[in-house]
């Protein structure tokens, strides 16, 4: 908007762009602009010399990026992407921000399933930060690239708590995820929506062991999703299951060949995944 009325009868658009930059138009300033800033420093560091996009919003915004990635490579668009996040809870503001909303758990540590409602909201801040290689079959062999695992169509919806379950049931239709041999849940710990994702869960797949990575790292918000997948990826890599996080969780033996990631974000933002053996591809 501002250009455009800056550039009423000028035809030197290539100058009036640069001077609108530094006086009118200052994005390095906006605190919004911090993840474009951290693509871009990525970028550099690892030489990525195609295009980047950044996606903002919680953990809906991981969960949009790696079904973008996964969905130009599948469509022939891209051969490889790097997509992840990070993520540092040591801030004040952002302390302040869940807070205010009644999310944050408090008093002592507690695994996600025995979080409560007297002990605040029961999310539990996590700093880190997660990054993974998405690539197609053909290009990761040309160039001999140890693959890890397989990745399915990522399905995603921007819900919040109405109507969840019926939605998470369409998910999982997108995603082929009824017949993995074990879960991985990206869940925050927030208390309705936790318990939302584990009630549908147990309805669902009563004997299926689950592992809720929050109990490990804490709630990385767009960190949460890709660490799920990466901690699915090393299982399937490893042929071994991810041991239990917590007490409650159900051990399980044998070399998974398929497991599914779910991700219920904090206020809203549902995603699901499968991810599964070389040999298990479709």
């Amino acid at each position: 908007m501002i250009l455009a009325e800056a550039a009423a009868g000028r035809n030197d658009v290539g100058v009036l762009i640069n001077e609108t930059l530094t006086t009118e138009l200052r994005p390095t300033l906006f605190l919004a602009q911090l993840s474009n800033l951290l693509a871009g420093n990525i970028s550099i560091v690892h030489k990525v010399t195609g295009s980047s996009r950044t996606f903002m919003g919680e953990e809906g915004a991981a969960m949009s990026a790696v079904q973008t990635a996964v969905a130009r490579i599948r469509a022939g668009q891209s051969t490889h992407a790097l997509v992840g996040a990070a993520f540092n809870a040591e801030h004040p503001d952002m302390l302040l921000g869940y807070e205010m909303n009644g999310h944050l758990a408090r008093g002592s540590f507690k695994p996600v399933t025995e979080r409560t409602s007297g002990e605040g909201g029961g999310l539990v801040a996590g700093s880190g930060g997660v990054f993974l290689v998405i690539e197609d079959a053909g290009h990761a062999a040309a160039r001999g690239a140890k693959v890890h695992a397989t990745i399915g169509p990522v399905a995603v919806d921007a819900g919040d708590v109405e109507g969840t379950p019926a939605r998470l049931e369409r998910l999982v239709k997108e995603t082929g995820i009824d017949e993995a041999d074990m879960i991985v849940s990206a869940s925050s710990g927030a208390l309705a929506r936790h318990a939302a994702e584990a009630s549908f869960v147990a309805a669902r797949w009563p004997e299926r062991p689950v592992r809720t990575v929050a109990n490990k790292s804490g709630h990385v918000r767009e960190a949460q999703f890709p660490l799920a997948i990466a901690v699915a990826a090393l299982s399937i890599a490893k042929g071994q299951p991810a041991a239990p996080l917590e007490d409650a969780e159900t051990p399980a033996s044998g070399a998974p060949e398929e497991i599914g990631v779910i991700a219920l974000g904090h206020h809203m933002a549902e995603a699901m995944v499968r991810v599964a053996t070389p040999e298990q591809a479709q």
